[in-house]
């Protein structure tokens, strides 16, 4: 009877690696340097290694068409994070726990995976981290739902009244030098320019806005996390892409159900116009490269004023090339620097 239940365990282990490992068991701080923190967020594109039936990936449903594909495309992200040295990096298009305890293996050892699954069964994605400070709370979700389009959207939504969750996110804490921090990760509903994709995200901001609003009220710093997929009407990036959506400001803190209740700054800020740019998309499908009009801001970090001022650098990666048939992802990684 034991060996059948020790079988079944390990069954059970096999199958539910893949979904999620949000369970801080420990708190440890593996940094070699406590006073400094490098953070990055990396749209990884598809890092998928176990199939995913739904979105036939490794497949013809995604970037990678088979496995071989996939686990060069794994080793080339494992060389940018290498390069990059974060100390927390958080992850947008991962499968799962998988992927990330591959990449945690080609690493130095000193990172640890953490990733909430969510609810995008359609592509199967995740957001996830691979962290050398543990987070001070297992990682949680909110589920609450959101009409749109939201009043006074700028979306040009012209359908009926519908109701969204934020699919692919996750909330944590840490603590640093005393300081309190919420760790909001978030991955939004894709296509800046689409009406009805703009009045769902504006949607999902304004419910990552409550839990925003709840921490600070608790006098908790924050720092929002992600690949928000729009633009910043107020840091433009090297394209001066402005958005017909509300949701950076949703976000910030100067539009929606808590305007004028907190504020969040963009990292971006820190970064001249003509390196602000963090996704490379063919948007004319003839895979020229030289088109500037490809590239653009899409992913984020949104920090209180405290944050802020404990920012000593801040850059977009772009020590690689896009072009078509790259391994690399078609995001780059946005990093900053803290000293606490």
């Amino acid at each position: 009877m034991l060996r059948l239940i020790l079988i079944f365990s390990l069954f059970m282990n096999i199958i539910l690696a893949d979904s999620e490992c949000p369970i801080v068991t420990s708190i440890g701080d593996r940094r070699q340097d406590k006073n400094k923190l490098r953070i990055a967020q990396y749209n990884v594109e598809w890092l998928f290694i176990d199939y995913y039936s739904n979105m036939n990936c490794p497949g013809d449903g995604c970037t990678w068409k088979n496995d071989s594909e996939a686990k060069t495309h794994m080793d080339y992200v494992s060389k940018r994070i290498k390069a990059i040295n974060p100390d927390i990096i958080n992850f947008c298009e991962v499968e799962g726990c998988d992927e990330l305890n591959i990449l945690k293996d080609e690493l130095d050892g000193s990172y640890i995976p953490y990733l909430k699954k969510g609810t995008d069964t359609g592509t199967g994605q995740n957001v996830g981290m691979l962290t050398r400070v543990d987070p001070l709370t297992s990682l949680s979700r909110t589920e609450l739902k959101y009409n749109y389009p939201i009043p006074g959207s700028t979306c040009g939504y012209t359908g009926s009244v519908s109701s969204t969750g934020v699919s692919k996110h996750y909330i944590t804490e840490f603590k640093f030098n005393g300081v309190n921090i919420a760790f909001i990760s978030a991955h939004l509903i894709a296509i800046p320019t689409d009406p009805s994709r703009c009045a769902q995200r504006e949607a999902q901001a304004s419910i990552l806005q409550t839990v925003i609003f709840e921490y600070i009220n608790n006098q908790y710093e924050v720092i929002m996390i992600g690949d928000f997929n729009d633009y910043d009407g107020e840091v433009l990036d090297v394209n001066n892409n402005k958005p017909i959506s509300k949701v950076l400001d949703i976000l910030k803190g100067t539009s929606g159900d808590y305007a004028g209740q907190y504020l969040l700054h963009s990292v971006s800020e820190n970064i001249v116009q003509n390196e602000r740019y963090s996704d490379w998309w063919d948007s004319d499908n003839n895979c020229n490269t030289a088109s500037k009009k490809d590239y653009s801001m899409i992913d984020h970090i949104l920090t209180t004023d405290l944050i802020r001022k404990n920012i000593v650098n801040t850059f977009v990666y772009h020590d690689y090339d896009e072009y078509c048939g790259k391994y690399d992802s078609d995001h780059y990684p946005l990093v900053i620097d803290l000293v606490f």
